[in-house]
């Protein structure tokens, strides 16, 4: 199949057994089994084992092997056990982390499949990429990606993007002439490739190849192999955990050192170089350094954050945001400014042609939606529809959309608004294409603002121009009275420039049009146009936009409107849906020496092109904001990739503009994004809950061992005591604080800084809980050591005091700005269950001998249990009290 570019569009239809109208269902189906998906096989799937093995790659895990190897050596069976078992429980537990969240990605990966537009039964029918097959016809404008290898069999102006292929960055011109067999790539003009994408034009092309019998399949190896990036926040927490673990490994180191320093036994066998009886010796104190080193060390912090990030993910999913990478969920919760579209996206994207110009006359038109009943009014009289027959022809041939019978369209809504109305005067795109016949066409471009199309009748040549009044206007000699075509007055002029402007004033989007005869060859076809009319529509804004307004003003979010429409059209919607500011168009923007001066003022842009769009990411990013920006077209890529969060609409939105966003609207729907960001808050204070948990705690088991060997206190807590804590009392509660409901209030706080570090406002947590764990903690094993002698029992109740210093601190951590009692103890279910568990372990290695001894623990009476479960409580309230006094500071 690699010769279809040498073939003519016939030979490569006969021989693929096709034809122009495309494929019937029935057929698609029998060659979609002959064929397979069009699909890239994945090299490798997410592999169980792999992520498994993978828990046992770290220095913690080295670190806990080699403890159990050395416990295992010295035949102490008990410890190898318990080690073991807690070596097993860590890694099952990150393995469950990390696979969950690799699944939840490959989810996410799927749900972002292609489209792609092809001829099936002889109608446009959009499908999934996956689904083409040999044979089939694929329609093809500006912005798709090419689903499968076709050869071009119609072609209009067509230029293709396909440095993915051939590395060439400029856009290649591609037509349905054949070429040499032996052609490279880059010179099959007549061939699409699968990856690529179309800048400009349309096309129809017959699929040739499909999945990995494509060019992208014989690089799709080389793409297997490319690795995503971590996420920012997950690389601040790697750098984080990497100085922690350095860290605390000179402190175990440090600790080891000092307890052997203190025990001439040990000592006294170092010196005489015999290891063996030294181990022995030693072993205590080697254990202990081990397990602090493995308590303090945040090991599963980058997964948890990666957790974190995919329940965000999907959260936002459900709320109609498809995140394409991680990374925006953290970058969402730092918006300052949020940059839409206002046709689809404020609106409804369901344009109604409300009112013609004609003849000069304002003229009502009734019905709604995309139905084709309704009727023209002229100061409340119904006028008959010669009236406006031309207008409303322009309208319907100069035209890319489709209408359908069930009141659905293809194509631009404005377009289709101008079919309706056409179709309300009996006037049908279909009849009249067969009557006057599109021959050529200038294409609509954002710089030109107009289309025009030339059609034949009768030997005729029909020149037929629609677009911004103000543009076609300049072009228009003469304008239509009634039958005739009357040289344009200054005055009518005027009028018309009066009437645009009332029509945008009531928020309709207006267009004009005007036609030419042409009797002979020009050069020129778009000048000395006769003006017809014009068209005014309305796209009514979505009820939830106010609401969601509203959020934004209350979120410290600045909402800006940016257009291609009128300046009164934009003005108008702002005000409907309650914003209000300065308004710039797209001339004022280019005469801006420095849009950075005055672009903190200004909340409407009317009138752009899609580069403005770049110049105002670009002067908002100079003022420091972080940029949430939307688009749908091929020329809004650049923006959506300069901006911080590039957001393309899933409905409208061009396959271009979707890889180069961040985040693809669902529903085209401004709301969603309202929605994403809210999600983007509440997913990084999750982050923060379990920082703060993890951290404080950590600091505070090691501040514990560390002072009271500084101290001369022997070990306050023993190796498989230690590692019970961070098994039992830090890793069940962690868990569940990653799935915990969000802080309240979210959008009422002000946007928090990008660069602002992930521990700023958590100085109870990491300050006043390890201080008073610290205290308490030591205080407990000198009363116990010294009261009872006992060392076995001191440590015990030692390991009580900081396992539930913990289990408190779990539910502080439940939030990090508000008192607990505020959000509610008892609102994560899983919370709960991880702390009674936990709960249930500790009470049962104090109660249950037999199981106490097999973690070690010694008995405490019931009395001595209590006290310690109360005086436990009191970092947790330190924190609940730190907490209400900086509420109270901001109130």
């Amino acid at each position: 199949m690699a010769n279809f570019h040498s073939k003519t569009p016939e030979a490569a239809l006969q021989e693929l057994s096709a034809s122009k109208e495309g494929l019937s269902s029935e057929e698609a189906a029998k060659r979609l089994q002959q064929y397979g998906l069009n699909e890239l096989k994945e090299k490798e799937k997410i592999s169980p084992l792999k992520i498994f093995i993978k828990q046992f790659q770290s220095i913690v895990i080295y670190i806990l092997i080699g403890a159990t190897l050395i416990s295992f050596f010295l035949r102490e069976y008990i410890d190898t056990v318990v080690i073991g078992i807690i070596l097993v429980l860590i890694a099952v537990i990150g393995f469950t982390q990390e696979y969950k969240a690799e699944k939840a990605i490959e989810a996410l990966k799927k749900l972002s499949s292609l489209k792609a537009t092809v001829l099936r039964n002889g109608r446009k029918q959009e499908v999934d990429s996956k689904e083409i097959v040999p044979g089939d016809i694929t329609v093809l404008e500006a912005g798709n990606k090419i689903p499968a290898d076709a050869r071009i069999i119609e072609s209009t102006n067509l230029k293709m993007q396909e440095a993915i292929l051939t590395g060439e960055s400029q856009p290649v011109s591609k037509n349905i002439s054949a070429v040499d067999e032996a052609a490279i790539l880059a010179e099959r003009k007549s061939c699409v490739y699968s990856g690529t994408l179309v800048v400009a034009g349309k096309a129809k092309a017959v699929v040739f190849a499909t999945g990995m019998q494509t060019e992208m399949g014989h690089i799709a190896t080389l793409l297997e192999e490319t690795k995503p990036e971590p996420t920012p926040l997950q690389k601040k927490m790697d750098q984080l955990a990497k100085v922690i673990g350095i860290v605390v490994l000179g402190i175990a180191a440090l600790i080891f050192i000092l307890e052997v320093a203190t025990d001439p036994i040990a000592r006294g066998h170092l010196f005489s170089l015999d290891f063996i009886e030294f181990l022995k010796s030693a072993r205590e104190s080697l254990l202990t350094a081990i397990a602090i080193a493995v308590a303090a060390i945040p090991e599963g912090l980058p997964v948890v954050v990666t957790v974190s990030l995919a329940i965000g993910t999907k959260h936002m999913l459900k709320r109609n945001a498809l995140v394409r990478r991680l990374p925006s969920v953290e970058t969402l919760g730092s918006t300052t400014v949020i940059c839409t579209d206002k046709t689809g996206t404020l609106t409804k994207n369901e344009m109604t042609v409300k009112r013609l110009y004609s003849n000069g006359k304002v003229i009502e038109v009734t019905g709604s939606g995309y139905a084709s009943q309704g009727e023209f009014l002229h100061n409340g009289k119904r006028i008959p529809f010669e009236e406006v027959e031309l207008l409303l022809t322009i309208g319907a041939l100069n035209n890319d959309a489709e209408l359908h019978e069930d009141h659905t369209i293809s194509g631009d809504p404005t377009e289709a608004a101008l079919l309706v109305s056409a179709a309300k005067a009996s006037l049908h795109k279909e009849i009249l294409e067969n009557e006057m016949p599109r021959k050529e066409e200038i294409e609509f471009t954002s710089e030109r603002k107009m289309m025009t199309t030339i059609h034949e009748r009768h030997g005729e040549k029909l020149v037929y121009v629609k677009g911004a009044p103000e543009v076609v206007l300049k072009l228009c000699t003469s304008v239509l009275i009634g039958d005739e075509a009357r040289p344009l007055t200054e005055e009518q002029r005027q009028e018309i420039i009066k009437t645009n402007h009332e029509l945008a004033d009531d928020a309709l989007r207006v267009l004009a049009f005007a036609y030419r005869n042409v009797h002979h060859e020009t050069d020129n076809l778009e000048q000395k146009l006769t003006f017809v009319g014009m068209q005014g529509m309305m796209d009514p804004a979505r009820e939830e936009i106010k609401p969601a307004i509203e959020k934004c003003r209350a979120a410290g979010i600045k909402v800006v409107v940016i257009t291609g429409d009128q300046e009164l059209t934009a003005k108008a919607v702002a005000r409907e849906i309650g914003l209000d500011g300065r308004s710039m168009t797209g001339a004022q923007l280019d005469a801006t020496p420095n849009l950075a001066d005055v672009v903190d003022d200004v909340v409407i842009y009317s009138r752009v092109n899609p580069e403005h769009k770049l110049k105002i990411v670009d002067a908002l990013k100079k003022k420091g904001h972080i940029v949430a920006m939307t688009g749908d077209g091929v020329n809004d890529a650049p923006a959506l990739k300069k901006a911080d969060i590039g957001i393309a609409m899933g409905i409208a939105g061009t396959d271009v503009a979707k890889e180069a966003s961040s985040i693809i609207l669902i529903d085209d729907n401004f709301a969603s994004i309202v929605n994403a960001v809210e999600e983007g808050r509440g997913t990084y204070d999750n982050v923060r809950k379990y920082f703060g948990f993890l951290i404080s705690g950590n600091i505070g088991e090691v501040m514990v061992v560390f002072l009271s060997i500084i101290f001369g206190f022997p070990l306050p807590m023993t190796a498989t005591q230690i590692l019970l804590i961070n098994l039992v009392t830090d890793g069940l509660p962690a868990l569940a604080l990653s799935a915990d409901p969000f802080e309240p209030h979210a959008m009422t706080r002000k946007p928090r800084p990008q660069k602002e570090p992930i521990y700023k406002g958590l100085y109870a947590f990491i300050v006043i809980y390890p201080i008073a764990m610290v205290i308490v903690a030591l205080s407990v094993f000198f009363y116990f050591y010294s009261s009872t002698g006992d060392l076995f029992k001191a440590q015990t109740a030692t390991f009580v005091t900081v396992s539930m210093f913990e289990l408190y601190q779990a539910f502080t951590c439940r939030s990090t700005i508000y008192p607990s009692w505020q959000v509610g103890y008892f609102k994560n279910n899983w919370l709960i269950v991880a702390v009674a568990s936990s709960f249930t372990i500790i009470a049962a290695g104090v109660f249950i001998p037999v199981f106490g001894h097999f973690v070690d623990m010694a008995p405490l009476s019931i009395a001595e249990f209590l006290v310690l479960v109360g005086i436990s409580s009191i970092g947790g309230i330190l924190i609940e009290l730190a907490k209400y006094r900086d509420l109270r500071k901001v109130a």
